[in-house]
């Protein structure tokens, strides 16, 4: 998207360098590797920001990467930032002026590669956010701080499911407003393409069905989908995408971490990090331990080795193709048709990331890797 005049304050009144050398590490894509989302052509492996802030120096290293290197698709929301001040309601457009900043840096630094960045943000549903004109009006706030003149793609975080006084009766949802500030959105001019998060088939479905009668196409729908997260209706979740021609985001790609080879469960193989030493916070290792113990879609039994066996397969087909286990599983996510927007920040997690991009497992691959899975997940 076209830069515009940039906002006045970015972050926390830190500033940014970039490097005018290229970093060491620049991501290697294996030439081109896009796909389409609406009508933008993006990286067929994204980049999350949710764990961004100004206190990571790297990023600066990282955008310019991204940039020199192809793989510039950077997805946030206007409630990513600091867990702090995002809790006390203070944080809202932190990370998008964030980034706004190191992309406008980047252009200080000199020519930027081709093809441009693209962004992606997100509206999120609150109790007094109840009509259209709000989510015009959250669109244009993210418009200035991101300081474009529209925004590439702009999301629904969640369905509109938060409703503190439900016990008063006061529990109307306003879904299909949020759906016409879209389409008023789309048709101003304001954004390029709209999309939702955390939609399930049928509401994708009612969606796509509503914004369609207002001459709006629906580009996108993000979830939480990895080769041991298609339970709970993601699968169901993403055919239905797939159906309809809505691009599927997939957000969590790695499992938390576990499906890039750096835990197993304590009685795994020895050489890996027991999950009892991560430095996650108790909420985050208890959903690991729960993959690692073969819990991750629920019931069923747990096979004695944990996620072992599945992750010896990953690592027998990346040693193979010369690749990384998080690249294999991110690669499974693009074979099944979705953009995958795991967590980078810095240069080099970017770069393995992007090394999951240029090619492609073969149907033998995915049968194996589902096949274990699905002892791990009780995926069915």
């Amino acid at each position: 998207s076209t830069l515009a005049p940039p906002p006045t304050a970015v972050g926390r009144g830190k500033v940014w360098t970039i490097p005018k050398k290229k970093p060491a590490q620049r991501p290697r894509t294996s030439g081109r590797d896009t796909t389409t989302v609406g009508t933008l052509t993006v990286p067929s492996v994204g980049c999350g920001t949710i764990a961004w802030d100004d206190s990571c120096p790297e990023l600066a290293s990282l955008v310019s990467s991204a940039l020199e290197g192809g793989g510039a698709f950077f997805d946030t929301g206007e409630r990513y930032g600091s867990h702090a001040r995002t809790a006390l309601g203070m944080g809202w457009g932190e990370t998008e002026s964030l980034i706004a900043g190191l992309l406008r840096e980047a252009a200080d630094a000199g020519p930027v590669p081709s093809p441009p960045a693209v962004v992606a943000t997100k509206f999120t549903p609150a109790p007094l956010r109840t009509t259209a004109k709000s989510v015009v009006d959250a669109c244009e706030k993210s418009r200035r701080r991101l300081g474009v003149d529209y925004i590439d793609l702009y999301q629904i975080q969640m369905p509109d499911i938060v409703k503190p006084l439900r016990s008063f009766g006061l529990d109307a949802s306003h879904d299909e407003a949020y759906w016409d500030g879209l389409a008023e959105c789309y048709h101003r001019g304001l954004v390029k393409n709209v999309g939702v998060s955390n939609y399930g088939p049928t509401l994708v479905e009612r969606c796509h069905s509503h914004l369609a009668k207002r001459g709006v196409p629906l580009a996108s729908n993000q979830i939480a989908y990895s080769l041991v997260g298609r339970g709970d209706g993601a699968q169901e979740t993403l055919d239905k995408c797939n159906e309809l021609g809505v691009k599927v985001l997939a957000y969590y790609p790695l499992a938390m971490g576990l499906l890039t080879g750096k835990y197993t469960s304590s009685d795994d193989r020895a050489g890996a990090p027991s999950l009892s030493c991560s430095k996650r916070s108790g909420l985050e290792r208890r959903d690991l331990e729960r993959y690692a113990r073969g819990l991750g879609g629920g019931g069923g039994t747990v096979p004695p080795r944990g996620a072992g066996d599945l992750l010896f397969a990953m690592e027998d087909i990346a040693r193979q193709r010369s690749k990384s286990v998080a690249q294999v599983a991110l690669n499974y996510v693009i074979c099944k048709g979705a953009i995958p927007i795991p967590g980078a920040r810095d240069a080099a997690q970017l770069e393995d990331n992007l090394g999951a991009s240029g090619w492609r497992l073969s149907p033998g691959e995915i049968v194996r890797l589902e096949r274990e899975a699905d002892r791990v997940s009780q995926f069915e």
